[in-house]
């Protein structure tokens, strides 16, 4: 696309503000039932049908290249629609994992052919994806992982298990990080496959969390036959294929994804209630301490706001290595941690007593009790310091036993 060809920012803006008043439903009208866990299936479909409205209406895939349906427009043009959508309802759920993450991740590492496909399946609002990485032996350690995949003839035969997967019920392709040579380090033996969620011999299991959350999934993968073109990127050369996708991960927690359309959560929740008004609610809006709770995390916002942009300025012109995206995930999981404390500090006893219903403050306990999700989704915010420390600062690398040993060859398990 030539420079000329785009359509100047504010001019952009307009057009998205006229066609969001005259297009999309707004959030006051927004059916709260859907943000029942039990509702899910529905939820879901509720997010493609409004991805579709994103696609008919022209405004889908703002940052992703137009061969492959996107409009090819700048980050600039992606945070004034944001901007502009945010009084509307819109499909934030497809943002994380499937655009920001997976896309991006073909986008950058796949064929030819999987960027048509799958990036344009899930713009139209047609296909979901997911991640398919951690494994129920295997702690953070994703080169670690031992579902396999073996060649007979012209197709792979996939099994293992794969656990934490975010909507992998929904679901219509998973990027599946498996090892395909155990005679190499691990890091050199590792495949990502493009795997069909529905496929024969895929099985899906939703995990029930703390708070009623049945967002995640384990997989069981049995006998998957799966075709040569099923590969992202090269064979044994899966690590690389990784990195990229876990920098976008990064990139996505950290606020900082060029891919998505809108902000937000995508489904309500303690978390999107601002703190006047849950101070409000429980009587304390006058309590000089919880002032500077309120003020506290408002500085906390400020800061990684700034810290979003200057990093992703630092990435886009080369001044920043590309894992400096881990400062902006870190200092988000810390701020989410810091914000579910405050939360706690300000409802007291109502967080645990009080109503649940309309962003209560009962709804905050429940909130409380899964607060260490983001500390470890896109990684614990341990690998992110060393990544940080190592690969950002220079300093020395933590030992590992098994660097440069044979899979093979290394100890599996207890002896």
């Amino acid at each position: 696309m030539s420079t000329e060809s785009v359509q100047p920012v504010e001019d952009f803006r307009l057009r998205a503000r006229e066609w969001l008043a005259e297009n999309m439903p707004r959030l006051e009208d927004r059916d709260a039932s859907l943000d029942d866990p039990e509702n899910d299936d529905a939820s879901w479909a509720r997010t493609k049908e409004l991805q579709r409205k994103l696609w008919d209406g022209g405004f889908a895939g703002i940052g992703f290249p137009r061969e492959y349906g996107g409009l090819g427009l700048t980050r600039e043009h992606q945070r004034a629609f944001s901007a502009e959508s945010a009084p509307y309802e819109m499909p934030l759920r497809i943002n994380v994992p499937t655009l920001a993450i997976c896309a991006a991740t073909i986008l950058d590492m796949g064929s030819e052919q999987q960027k048509r496909d799958r990036i344009g399946g899930a713009l139209r609002g047609d296909e979901l994806m997911v991640q398919f990485l951690s494994e129920p032996r295997g702690g953070s350690d994703l080169a670690g992982v031992t579902t396999k995949a073996e060649r007979d003839g012209d197709v792979w035969i996939l099994n293992g298990a794969k656990i934490w997967s975010s909507g992998a019920y929904a679901a219509d392709y998973g990027l599946c990080l498996v090892r395909t040579d155990w005679s190499v380090p691990k890091h050199a033996g590792l495949t990502m496959f493009l795997v069909p969620v529905k496929a024969p011999g895929v099985t899906i299991r939703r995990i029930r969390q703390v708070n009623g959350s049945t967002e995640f999934c384990e997989e069981f993968f049995d006998d998957v036959m799966l075709p040569a073109d099923a590969v992202v990127g090269e064979v044994n050369g899966g690590w690389a294929v990784a990195s990229r996708q876990l920098y976008w991960e990064r990139t996505a927690m950290g606020g900082g994804s060029p891919y998505i359309s809108g902000v937000g959560r995508g489904i309500a929740s303690a978390a999107d209630q601002p703190l006047q008004a849950l101070a409000r609610a429980v009587g304390r809006v006058d309590d000089p301490k919880v002032r500077e709770l309120i003020g506290e995390s408002r500085a906390n916002h400020l800061v990684q706001d700034h810290l979003v942009r200057r990093v992703m300025a630092g990435l886009a012109g080369g001044h920043l290595p590309g894992p400096s995206a881990s400062m902006t995930r870190l200092f988000h999981a810390e701020t989410d941690w810091r914000d579910s404390d405050i939360r706690l500090e300000i409802a007291g006893g109502a967080a645990v007593t009080g109503p649940v219903g309309d962003h209560g403050p009962g709804q905050v306990g429940e909130f409380f009790l899964n607060r260490q999700a983001g500390s470890l989704g896109g990684g614990s915010t341990e690998m992110a310091r060393n990544v940080i420390s190592e690969r950002v600062l220079g300093m020395p690398r933590e030992y590992a036993a098994d660097r440069d040993v044979p899979f093979n060859q290394v100890e599996q398990g207890r002896a």
